[in-house]
């Protein structure tokens, strides 16, 4: 089994990129009128401590 751990990813260029589009979805999603629901079902710890 592959044994993933967030907190040795977190910060590194592909969490990044998610987060960049991530954001620039919900900032399109608030230019229309319409409410929109966000629910992120895969969150972490909520912080992590980046080295780099």
């Amino acid at each position: 089994m592959l044994s993933y751990r967030h907190s040795f990813h977190a910060g590194n260029h592909a969490d990044v990129l998610k987060h960049i589009v991530l954001t620039l979805i919900l900032e399109s999603l608030q230019q229309k009128e319409k409410a929109f629901y966000y629910l992120d079902t895969h969150a972490g710890v909520g912080r992590y401590r980046l080295f780099g």
